[in-house]
């Protein structure tokens, strides 16, 4: 069965260019020009991915994701104007995976997106059997096969890069990781480069979903000038 794309852009030429290249990719793209029709397929559809642009004329791309975020992991992928800085931060804040600013190359968003479907079904279905797919940490309690995260007990909805942060530091409990090695694992397509902001705007999500601080963190530590890790417990 064919992966199902959501593409939202009020710029025709843009939509209709990327439908093209994700159906010659084999997906199954449902693609809108607005946000009123976009959110109507979102509630009736299960998609894989979502590709929103943020400047819309009737509702804007962040309050989208946000929708998508009350009740769906699957990847986000916010379309932002060149150099619109503000906006990718905002979008990631709001449970983005990532990101990619216009004008682009079509090959690169098709790379992008097959990176992104990776990850999602490598954590929701795992194609292997392994014993070591439980992760602790304190209350915080990790299933990488079942694509879970409990904390105390209660579920925790992660996006699936910050489960795929959480993942990496519970495996490599102890040793610091830099924001340009966690980038590197998370993607590893030729187009992505190194970007620490796109790291430091994920972890400070991750720990408002775990309740965690950075002045007294209680899972992930900052080690300043370095990276990051989580101690054993």
């Amino acid at each position: 069965m064919s992966d199902k794309i959501l593409i939202v852009d009020d710029e025709v030429e843009i939509a209709d260019l990327i439908e093209t290249y994700l159906k010659n990719e084999n997906y199954a793209v449902y693609k809108f020009y607005s946000a009123e029709d976009a959110l109507a397929c979102i509630n009736e559809t299960e998609l894989d991915l979502a590709i929103l642009d943020v400047m819309l004329p009737d509702i804007d791309g962040f309050t989208i994701c946000r929708k998508i975020r009350e009740k769906h992991t699957y990847p986000v992928i916010m379309l932002t104007a060149k150099d619109a800085e503000t906006d990718k931060i905002t979008g990631l804040t709001l449970g983005a995976d990532d990101y990619i600013t216009k004008p682009f190359q079509p090959l690169e968003m098709v790379a992008r997106v097959k990176s992104q479907l990776r990850r999602y079904k490598k954590y929701n279905h795992p194609q292997t059997e392994k014993t070591d797919h439980i992760l602790y940490c304190s209350d915080l309690i990790v299933d990488t096969k079942k694509h879970e995260c409990l904390q105390n007990n209660k579920p925790v909805s992660l996006t699936p890069t910050e489960f795929s942060i959480l993942q990496i530091l519970l495996e490599n409990k102890s040793n610091v990781l830099s924001g340009e090695e966690l980038f590197r694992r998370i993607w590893k397509d030729e187009y992505y480069t190194k970007s620490n902001n796109t790291i430091t705007v994920h972890i400070r999500r991750l720990r408002e979903k775990l309740n965690d601080t950075l002045e007294n963190p209680k899972y992930i530590k900052t080690i300043w000038g370095v990276g990051y890790k989580i101690d054993e417990n």
